[in-house]
């Protein structure tokens, strides 16, 4: 019977060392079988399938959630008074974004034109495109301060048109022609008059050349041959670097087109962008390791010096002519336009700000932006960036229209775009990158687990005498005489009444 045992020990031992090798091979193939799925669906590749046809055509809910300022104290504030600001909103549109024009290039790179559309979408809003809101006419406030310095005939002559016009330094216009475009006569006359003054043409809107436009044209590295510059920007419109800024950092273009990111990502390394609305590069930083719907992501929030000044932050004086930190004149790249960006409702910024007008009230749950980012695949889970557009409005000598209005950078909206991965892509994300991984890393434990018991069973078997390992029992039955047993063996078994103990071998 030892040969019997010897024979069942060998046998044991091969299927754990078997099953113990497979499981540590697969503690060292996992992250390679890992890295080569995640290089495979990230890069731009029309061979990757699923991930190619996401990139060209996101199939995720995207929405721009616009909140417009109302001026509650127009004839106080043309007297010289503090504005009082009430916010309207949120007006939720429902944004998509397609690529175009996909023209792959030998040097590893892709250019593309990314076209976005805007639907309102009435069931997320609050208020209708159809309200009336009262706020600053931007044509007038913008077109005299671009009149400030020039002659007095000139002035005059804007004057007149103001007048003939009718054009009131507030207006009461639909959240739709706020936003959209409105057509104007006066536009027509000033761009006839002083042709490039102002940014506007045909319809006057502050989001008039957003709808059915593009951001210009991306190219962008496909990862191809080298995965840690995917989605990183070659040139835009053609070029390495802007010239609205005034120092070569500033100009700089960096990062990506704001989608997607290198995969494998660090909390060190801070995620960069360019963004075409913005006319600069910004960088957002690591806060905190979070988790979207079961995926764990790092949390990106915008730094503290991303709107400071130059005497706050030095690397920012190139974006100068500056005011205080937290605000951020975009006036050389909208044509010199008085329009600055900071995060809403001056969050994060000088006190001063808020301080200047009525009615707003910072704070970092509802203000301040996030990007939460699946580190391994460098696509980003969920986001919401927030901005502020304002306007600088004062009264300017020698155009009455504009009264006594004291020097104030004037709230006009904020917007929030977001978006999160939902429906079948997020289940294909989820089931790729959460279970599959998982249910990998649970198999080669288990299967090293069930190695390591085959070969424990191997080495014990040997040693067990099977005559010592009897199980007994009784029965009223005798023994049939046919067994095979020595009469030593027979009266051993044979109790006093005549009961037989049968033994059973193990």
């Amino acid at each position: 019977m030892a040969g019997g045992n010897t024979k069942k020990s060998i046998i044991f031992g091969v299927i754990g060392l078997l099953l113990a090798a497979f499981g540590a091979i697969l503690v060292f193939l996992v992250p390679v079988i890992m890295k080569q799925q995640v290089e495979k669906n990230v890069r731009i590749d029309p061979k990757s399938g699923f991930a190619y046809e996401m990139w060209r055509d996101l199939p995720v809910p995207f929405f721009m959630s616009i909140h417009v300022f109302e001026v509650m104290n127009p004839k106080e504030v043309l007297s010289g008074e503090k504005p009082r600001l009430e916010e309207r909103g949120p007006y939720v549109y429902r944004e998509r974004k397609q690529k175009t024009n996909i023209t792959f290039h030998e040097n590893g790179t892709v250019s593309f034109v990314e076209l976005r559309t805007f639907q309102f979408d009435p069931d997320r809003s609050t208020g209708h495109e159809d309200d009336y809101l009262l706020v600053p006419n931007i044509l007038v406030m913008i077109s005299s301060l671009m009149a400030k310095d020039l002659s007095f005939p000139v002035k005059i002559m804007l004057n007149a048109a103001f007048v003939m016009y009718k054009q009131e330094p507030f207006m009461n216009r639909t959240v739709k022609e706020i936003l959209w475009g409105y057509n104007d006569p006066f536009l027509d006359l000033i761009n006839t008059l002083l042709p490039g003054m102002l940014p506007f043409k045909g319809k006057f809107g502050l989001f008039a050349d957003f709808n059915n436009s593009n951001t210009g044209v991306f190219t962008v590295n496909t990862g191809v041959e080298d995965i840690s510059k995917v989605q990183m920007v070659d040139t835009w419109n053609g070029l390495k670097e802007v010239t609205y800024w005034n120092s070569e950092e500033a100009n700089m273009i960096n990062g990506t087109a704001g989608q997607m990111w290198p995969p494998f990502r660090t909390p060190s390394q801070p995620l960069e962008f360019y963004s075409p609305d913005a006319c600069r590069s910004m960088k957002l930083v690591f806060e905190k390791e979070e988790s979207f719907r079961g995926i764990p992501t790092y949390r990106y929030t915008a730094p503290n010096y991303l709107f400071a000044n130059g005497s706050d932050y030095p690397p920012n004086e190139g974006f100068c002519p500056c005011v205080a930190s937290g605000v951020m004149n975009v006036s050389s790249c909208r044509f010199n336009a008085p329009l600055f960006l900071s995060f809403p409702h001056f969050y994060n910024a000088d006190p001063g700000f808020v301080e200047a007008v009525d009615g707003l009230h910072p704070n970092e749950k509802q203000h301040s932006l996030f990007l939460d980012l699946h580190p391994l695949t460098g696509i980003p889970m969920n986001c919401s960036i927030k901005m502020q557009l304002s306007l600088l409005t004062m009264g300017v000598s020698g155009i009455s229209t504009t009264g006594r209005i004291k020097p104030v950078i004037l709230p006009i909206l904020w917007f929030a775009e977001s978006g999160y991965l939902d429906g079948p892509v997020y289940n294909t994300y989820y089931n790729t990158l959460i279970v599959l991984p998982t249910v990998l890393d649970y198999l080669q434990y288990i299967l090293i687990g069930l190695g390591l018991c085959f070969i424990l069973v191997a080495a014990v078997l040997p040693f067990v005498n099977q005559e010592k390992f009897c199980l007994f029992w009784s029965s009223n039955k005798k023994y049939d005489e046919n067994y095979d047993i020595t009469k030593a063996q027979k009266e051993k078994l044979t109790a006093s009444n005549g009961t037989v103990l049968l033994e059973a071998k193990l």
